[in-house]
């Protein structure tokens, strides 16, 4: 996979993670723009080290176990972030930054 179909990837990603954020923070649900944007990058970044694993070392490699460890493991840690409060709740955005984040440090391992 070329840098240019890395970068696209990427920024659909964005938008996609985007848009959904955007109709949630209008409605003034929980989980936002910033959220979801986090999210899917995330998410992307993990898929696209897969493929690129696959491609480096053949059929042999599941594209989908990097993604698959990364939403459990570090979900689970995101999810002890998440507070809640009576009406309130605290702590998604930085879940969602947390799991984005390991999957940037994964991508440059």
């Amino acid at each position: 996979m070329s840098e240019t179909d890395t970068l696209i990837r990427l920024v659909l990603a964005t938008l996609f993670g985007g848009l959904v954020g955007m109709e949630r923070q209008i409605h003034h649900k929980p989980a936002g723009l910033r959220t979801h944007i986090l999210v899917c990058i995330g998410a992307c970044m993990c898929m696209i080290i897969g493929l690129s694993l696959n491609k480096e070392f053949g059929n042999g490699i599941d594209p989908a176990r990097i993604a698959a460890q990364v939403v459990s493991g570090i979900g689970f840690l995101g999810a002890g972030t998440i507070m809640v409060s009576k009406a309130s709740v605290k702590g998604l955005t930085i879940a969602a930054s947390i799991w984005a984040t390991s999957a940037r440090l994964c991508e440059n391992s």
